[in-house]
C-alpha cells in the first residue's frame, strides 16, 4: 500500500459520515444475566421452511431460554437472485404453526420487534458500508476491478498449477497493490468493482477454535481476500453476518455443520473489524434412511415431502408433537425428563448444546407418529375437537361440515376412551380422524361383515338376533357387558376366554367373538374404541338399523 487509506475511504464512501464508534453506542452490550446467551436464526427467504430450519431454530430458542438469554429472527435477504415472493411469510408462518417464538426480530412483512434492528439485512446497508469504510481506513480492504473473465482465468491457472486452494489471494490478487491513482482512474472511468478484505493470513499457519458441540477444531488460517461488498454495494453473507452478529450482540452462533469450513474467514473478519469473536456450535444435519439403498442421506426438498415444515401442517400433526419429537433428536436425556415432567411445557426443558450429538440426526416418521400418538392421547376432548375442526376447515371441507354439524356429538365421540388413566393411542395426526371415526357418520359408514374364521353366518345371525332382543341404549358398560356374557352359553359360546383357550373344541368361540360380531354389524370394523360408548352416541335407531341390515343380508 502506497497511498493514504483515509483518502481512499472518502473516495469509495463519500456519503458515509457515521463511524463504527457511533454504531457501538447505538447498539450497546445487552443488559443480561451472567451466562445468558444471545442466539439468532437467520434464514434466507428463498423457499419454504425446511425441517432442518425448524430444527436449527428450536436449538436457538431453547439455548436462549435455558440461559435466560435472547433469541432473535434475522432475515438474510442479500441474495436477491434466489429470493422468492413472500418468502418471509412462508418462514414466519412455518414458525407460528409450531409455536417457535423468538424474543426479537422479524415478525411479519415489514414488521419486527426489538431494539437491535433493523433485523432484515437489506435495510442495514449503511451499517455495512460504515464498517467497510473503516476497514479501508485501516488498510484492511481495497477495491478490486477484476472482471468475471479475469477471475475465471485465475481459477483455470490455479486448477492447472500447484495451488493448494483456489481463490483470490497471493500472486493472484491482482488488484491488491494498485496505486491510489490507478484506483481513482478506474472509478472515474466507470469500471465496476467489488470491495475485498485484505487478508493477513499465511498458508503455513493454523487456527484453533472450540466448538461447543464438536470440541476443539483445527483448520488452516484464512488467506483468501474475500469479497465484502459486491459491485452493487450489497454485502456478501460473510461480511454482513459478522456485522450483524456483532451489533445485535450475538454471543453464540449456532448453525449447520456445512458452515464449519467458513469459520477461519469469519474469525478473520471479526478480528479485522475489531469485533469479539462469538462462540460457535455447529449442529448435525437432519438425515433419513434412503428407502432404495438403505444408506443415510440428507432430507431432500425434491425427494422427501417431509423436508418441508408445511407437510406436517397439512398432515395435521399437532405442533406439540413435532417439537416433542425434535427434542428427542436434540438431547438424549429429553425422554427421561419428559417421563419425570409429563405435563411440563417442552420449551421449559433444560436444553444443553453440549449434549447434542455431532453425528447426523435420523428423522424417522414412524417414531414421530409414536410420539404424536402419545401427545394426542393426553389432550382433553375440547382440545381435540378444536384442533380437528381447525385442521379440517383448512384441508378437508367436507369432513369439517360433518364434524362440526353436531359439536356435542363430535366432542363425545373423540372423548371415547380418552380421559382415563390409560387412554387409547390410535391417532397420530388430525388427518387420520376422519377415517378412524368414519363409522360414526352415516355419510362415511361402510358396512363390512367379514366374519372371524371361527364364526359362520348362521351363528353370526343368531348372535345379532339375540342381541336385538336384549339391547337397551341406557345400559352402562358393566350391565351391557354382563348381557353379552349371558348370551354366550345358550348360543354355544363361553363367557370365559381362559376356558376357551384351555378347551377350544368345546365351544364355538368366546365372549370376545360374540362382541366382535356385534361390533362388525354396528361399525363395520373388528377393532374400535369402547363399543358400548359408540352405540350410546349413535343412538338406538342407527344401531338397530345397522344390525337389522346385516341380519337381512345374512
Amino acid at each position: 500500500m502506497n497511498y493514504d487509506c483515509n483518502k481512499l475511504a472518502d473516495l469509495l464512501f463519500p456519503n458515509i459520515t457515521g463511524t463504527v464508534a457511533q454504531l457501538e453506542e447505538q447498539y450497546p452490550e445487552r443488559n443480561l444475566p451472567e451466562g445468558a446467551r444471545v442466539t439468532r436464526f437467520a434464514p434466507s427467504p428463498t423457499g419454504y421452511l425446511h425441517i432442518g430450519g425448524l430444527f436449527g431454530a428450536l436449538v436457538d430458542v431453547l439455548t436462549a431460554k435455558a440461559t435466560k438469554g435472547v433469541s432473535y429472527l434475522r432475515i438474510e435477504d442479500t441474495d436477491k437472485k434466489r429470493e422468492i415472493d413472500d418468502g418471509v411469510s412462508a418462514i414466519i408462518n412455518g414458525f407460528n404453526s409450531f409455536g417457535i417464538d423468538f424474543d426479537e426480530g422479524v415478525t411479519g412483512f415489514n414488521e419486527e420487534k426489538g431494539a437491535y434492528g433493523p433485523y432484515t439485512q437489506s435495510k442495514r446497508a449503511e451499517i455495512y458500508q460504515t464498517v467497510a469504510k473503516e476497514l479501508v481506513q485501516k488498510g484492511l480492504a481495497y477495491p478490486c476491478f477484476c472482471t468475471a473473465e479475469e477471475l475465471s482465468a485465475i481459477r483455470e491457472e490455479q486448477e492447472k498449477g500447484d495451488a493448494l486452494i483456489w481463490g483470490y489471494f497471493g500472486k493472484w490478487a491482482k488488484c491488491r497493490d494498485l496505486s491510489f491513482e490507478e484506483i481513482e482512474e478506474n472509478i472515474k472511468s466507470g469500471k465496476p468493482y467489488v470491495l475485498r478484505f485484505r487478508s493477513d493470513g499465511q498458508e503455513d499457519k493454523r487456527i484453533f477454535f472450540d466448538d461447543i458441540i464438536r470440541g476443539k477444531i483445527e483448520m488452516p488460517e484464512n488467506i483468501i481476500d474475500e469479497v465484502l461488498l459486491k459491485s452493487d454495494g450489497i454485502p456478501t453473507y460473510h461480511f454482513a453476518h459478522a456485522c450483524d452478529d456483532h451489533f445485535m450482540r450475538t454471543t453464540h452462533v449456532i448453525r449447520g455443520e456445512e458452515w464449519i469450513s467458513s469459520v477461519p474467514k469469519h474469525i478473520a473478519l471479526f478480528k479485522a473489524c475489531g469485533f469479539k469473536v462469538p462462540k460457535y456450535a455447529h449442529t448435525p444435519q437432519v438425515m433419513k434412511i434412503d428407502e432404495e439403498d438403505g444408506t443415510k442421506r440428507k432430507l431432500s426438498k425434491r425427494k422427501d415431502p417431509e423436508a418441508a415444515v408445511s407437510y406436517f401442517v397439512e398432515q395435521g400433526f399437532p405442533k406439540e408433537s413435532l417439537i416433542e419429537y425434535l427434542l428427542t433428536l436434540l438431547n438424549s436425556n429429553f425422554e427421561d425428563w419428559r417421563r419425570a415432567n409429563p405435563k411440563a411445557d417442552a420449551f421449559s426443558f433444560p436444553f444443553n448444546l453440549k449434549k447434542m450429538s455431532p453425528s447426523g440426526c435420523l428423522f424417522d416418521l414412524v417414531k414421530l407418529n409414536d410420539v404424536s400418538k402419545n401427545v394426542i392421547s393426553v389432550m382433553d376432548a375440547d382440545t381435540v375437537y378444536t384442533r380437528v375442526s381447525q385442521w379440517a376447515k383448512e384441508y378437508d371441507a367436507d369432513f369439517y361440515n360433518e364434524f362440526t354439524k353436531n359439536p356435542e356429538f363430535s366432542r363425545n365421540m373423540v372423548n371415547i376412551d380418552r380421559e382415563s388413566p390409560k387412554p387409547r393411542k390410535d391417532i397420530a395426526k388430525w388427518s387420520e380422524v376422519k377415517e378412524y371415526f368414519a363409522y360414526m357418520f352415516d355419510a362415511y359408514f361402510k358396512p363390512d361383515f367379514d366374519l372371524p374364521e371361527n364364526i359362520n353366518k348362521e351363528d353370526a345371525k343368531a348372535i345379532l338376533l339375540k342381541y336385538i332382543e336384549i339391547y337397551d341404549e341406557n345400559d352402562d358398560k358393566d350391565l351391557w357387558f354382563g348381557k353379552i356374557k349371558d348370551m354366550c352359553e345358550p348360543l354355544g359360546f363361553t363367557p370365559n376366554v381362559k376356558e376357551y383357550k384351555k378347551n377350544p373344541e368345546a365351544f364355538k368361540g368366546h365372549v370376545g367373538d360374540v362382541s366382535t360380531v356385534i361390533r362388525l354389524a354396528v361399525t363395520g370394523r373388528k377393532n374400535t374404541p369402547d363399543l358400548c360408548s359408540i352405540m350410546k352416541l349413535l343412538g338406538k335407531d342407527t344401531v338397530s338399523a345397522r344390525i337389522n341390515g346385516i341380519v337381512e343380508s345374512l
